[in-house]
């Protein structure tokens, strides 16, 4: 290896880890900003945040690689550029071409990483990150009950206290009512009030107790038969048995388990269906499995219509596309009917299995239509596999010429360009992700929509690199202004 490659070569890595962490912290902090609502005020260890974050590092990396090589290359052929280094290679017979040639081996080496990430490290990290994520969302908020507000969050209470003292467990004037699981819709089995109480967990957390003073316990509890529920109002003559009861109280401990609150771990499995979670050979799996069901639903489809229609056809011997009028259409139509009774009933009833047919047509239409579609998010999703391997070329392909035809180096207007073409790089794939879904175009074409225009970009700035274009240069545009104004005038003069 010469000099001048292990000079490239260092350049570039400096950048290239820089800029990557750069834009994995800002994923990050995209992620916290979307659901930092769901972050707060919930009981949960510090360690699971950091596990969450360290997933959702390592789910960016595919999305960031090809932002941070065509950063990099950028701020690396830039300064090489500004400070005439470039320009130094070219005066020694090396050409643009020949000086990207060891970055393009190196490109060629994270092409190969990024596409073992893609189907080892991704869907492994997606699949914790995301099953740790719902977990956190589903996860109830701490324990925070509030002056003058009911707090319903603990299952099967409602507490309401008018003054909490600071130090966070004295209170003051509760009520508690007291329902039944899943029998809110029936009333207050138990109302509790105290005239003041305190507040405090045992057992690691594990149970709430409210210790309450001078208080009174109401309940009412109604049964009919073995059944036992509760009635806001009942008459002398109903024949269902109510009870009401009232106890008084000095010292009442009020114990609840705290269960619902923390973080509860789901099974993991439950997130194994998401195209996102599945390697490549998950996803051609499932991707023919739902071709093969849709195959099937197709065929059976035919049969299961025939139960609409009054008539057989056999496939075998007459196709559709060949019947022609004959004895049995003739009967039909030139049948007499005898009464108008008659003839009203024959055309109800005719008008009703027509809607009958339209409407299953309708839905037949539908839900063939789903199975067509559902294959198609997995093998999108497949050739991503490899479409976000080969964006990290393009991007080295736009990067590279564009730092030599711009001669600029660190974080200023390579940063601008690189967040021009991460944001057509988005546009194209979103457009294209599109097109395949709804399967406006075939799969690859939507998947491989966005390499393609980059593709162009990419060759066109070689082409322009190569041949020591001025593209950027605000000289290049004045003079070109200046050619359109003296042609411009030429022209007036002429036809005046």
């Amino acid at each position: 290896m010469k000099k001048i490659d292990k000079l490239i070569i260092q350049a570039f890595f400096g950048p290239f880890f820089l800029t990557l962490a750069i834009v994995i912290f800002i994923f990050l902090m995209r992620l916290l900003m979307f659901y930092m609502n769901e972050f707060v005020g919930k009981d949960i260890e510090f360690l699971n945040y950091v596990r969450l974050l360290t997933f959702f590092s390592l789910n960016t990396i595919p999305i960031a690689m090809p932002l941070a090589i065509l950063l990099s290359t950028l701020m690396t052929f830039g300064a090489l550029g500004e400070f005439f280094e470039l320009t130094a290679i070219k005066s020694a017979g090396i050409s643009v071409t020949r000086a990207m040639l060891p970055l393009f081996f190196v490109i060629i080496g994270l092409c190969g990483f990024t596409y073992w990430y893609n189907n080892e490290i991704y869907p492994w990290a997606n699949l914790k990150g995301y099953s740790l994520l719902y977990d956190i969302k589903t996860a109830k908020a701490t324990l925070n009950i509030k002056e003058g507000i009911f707090y319903n969050d603990l299952p099967g209470y409602n507490i309401k206290v008018d003054k909490k003292f600071p130090d966070g467990r004295t209170l003051k004037n509760l009520v508690i009512y007291k329902h039944p699981p899943n029998s809110y819709d029936t009333g207050n089995t138990e109302v509790i009030l105290a005239d003041s109480g305190k507040m405090y967990t045992i057992n690691n957390q594990g149970y709430l107790v409210f210790e309450l003073f001078k208080g009174n316990m109401f309940s009412e509890n109604v049964q009919t038969g073995n059944s036992q529920y509760i009635a806001s109002a009942t008459s002398s003559n109903d024949p269902i048995n109510s009870k009401f009861s009232r106890n008084h109280f000095d010292t009442y401990k009020l114990v609840v388990s705290l269960d619902a609150f923390g973080l509860k771990r789901t099974n993991e499995q439950q997130f194994e269906y998401h195209e996102w979670m599945k390697d490549r050979q998950e996803l051609i799996n499932t991707a023919d499995s739902l071709n093969k069901e849709y195959a099937t639903s197709r065929q059976n489809l035919v049969n299961t219509s025939r139960q609409y229609f009054s008539y057989n056809l056999k496939e075998q011997t007459v196709p559709l596309t060949k019947l022609k009028a004959g004895k049995w259409i003739d009967s039909l139509t030139n049948a007499r009917l005898k009464t108008k009774k008659v003839k009203m009933e024959t055309l109800s009833s005719a008008l009703q299995s027509a809607k009958s047919i339209e409407a299953s047509a309708r839905s037949n239409v539908t839900y063939i239509n789903e199975k067509k579609l559902n294959p198609r998010k997995y093998e999108l999703e497949l050739q991503h596999k490899l479409t976000q391997v080969v964006a990290c070329f393009m991007m080295f392909l736009i990067g590279a010429p564009l730092g030599a035809i711009i001669k600029k180096g660190g974080f200023g207007m390579p940063v601008l360009v690189s967040i021009v073409f991460f944001i057509l790089m988005y546009v194209f794939t979103m457009q294209g992700d599109k097109w395949a879904k709804e399967g406006i175009t075939p799969v690859w074409v939507g998947a491989w929509f966005s390499n393609f225009m980059l593709g162009c970009f990419g060759l066109y700035f070689m082409d322009r690199a190569r041949n020591d274009s001025n593209l950027f240069d605000a000289d290049f545009y004045k003079i070109l202004l200046e050619r359109i104004k003296q042609k411009w005038r030429k022209n007036t003069t002429f036809a005046a």
